[in-house]
């Protein structure tokens, strides 16, 4: 059944109520998979998942259902799905329309090593995934929202390790505050950024193409910013080589559930790349849900000191 995008009564805030989303499989709840797994993602499961969209082989397995290196395909409990999108205002205070996108699991490895555990090919072949969803989904759809849930705290309900994406008709409110917040400078305010911070304590590493660090006013305990040091607004241009052991670098630290963001430009706006990771080491109580202001226990500069094995 098709959920239903709703905006708030009178601020930019908007919600997809899909009830269906409830009814998804809970690896969780076993603290580890039994001997005769059923893991949808596994080789050999690929009927127990919708349609495969794509895939990237891997000519040295051989089988049924061939060898996959990453595999793609609709989500099979979807939070929104391919129909007509048009918006209703009914009584002023009520806008509404169908939950109208596109929902896809990407999975990133055959077996149940997580993402920090491939190598950094491995790693790469799943960040080309990502640019060439976007580049495909953006022919049809404002934007696409490619995010990855590890771990109970992050939202992630299959142990199997996975990314998801998903395409909608309109720009998530948190990029559009993004292209706002750009447009007030002349220049790109995050290539000076990048340069500030590639110097400061919240640095962590970089290479020719690539600088991680721990954002200024970090809103979770030990998040990791990456951007690429020169000037792009599409994933597709980015060098995912480079990215790959630096992400490694830095998952490896990671023992928390987490979440990644990756955030590009929509079209016609000039917003740099970055990828974002939030580990969720911490829970947001009454303070930060209500007021909207973040309390920090770890500062990033305690953080990027972590992460360079400082401490």
């Amino acid at each position: 059944m098709l959920g239903e995008l709703r905006k708030d009564y009178i601020l930019d805030r908007w919600v997809l109520i899909v009830p269906k989303r409830g009814e998804r499989p809970n690896e969780f709840v076993k603290q580890t998979l039994p001997k005769n797994s059923s893991c949808f993602f596994c080789p050999g499961h690929e009927s127990l998942t919708p349609p495969e969209i794509g895939r990237i082989g891997d000519t040295s397995k051989t089988g049924k259902n061939g060898g996959w290196r990453v595999r793609w395909f609709e989500n099979k409990f979807p939070a929104v799905q391919q129909h007509d999108f048009n918006l209703q205002t009914h009584n002023r205070f009520f806008t509404f329309g169908p939950a109208a996108g596109m929902h896809e699991v990407i999975v990133e490895t055959p077996d149940h090593r997580q993402l920090a555990e491939l190598s950094e090919q491995e790693i790469a072949w799943v960040l080309e995934v990502y640019a060439n969803r976007i580049e495909e989904l953006s022919k049809h759809y404002s934007y696409v929202s490619v995010f990855k849930n590890s771990g109970p705290e992050a939202g992630t309900s299959l142990i199997h390790s996975h990314s998801q994406l998903i395409a909608t008709h309109t720009i998530p409110k948190d990029v559009r505050d993004k292209c706002d917040a750009r447009r007030k400078f002349v220049d790109c305010p995050y290539c000076a950024i990048i340069a500030t911070e590639a110097k400061s304590d919240r640095s962590i590493a970089e290479n020719n193409d690539w600088v991680a660090f721990c954002p200024y006013a970090s809103r979770f305990n030990n998040e990791v910013v990456f951007f690429p040091k020169h000037h792009v607004t599409s994933f597709s241009h980015v060098n995912y080589a480079t990215l790959a052991p630096l992400l490694k670098q830095v998952l490896a630290k990671v023992s928390s559930s987490y979440n990644l963001a990756l955030t590009y430009s929509p079209q016609g706006e000039d917003l740099h790349v970055h990828l974002e990771l939030l580990p969720r080491s911490s829970t947001w109580g009454g303070f930060e849900l209500g007021s909207g202001t973040i309390i920090n226990t770890v500062s990033p500069e305690d953080a990027a000191a972590y992460y360079r094995g400082k401490q």
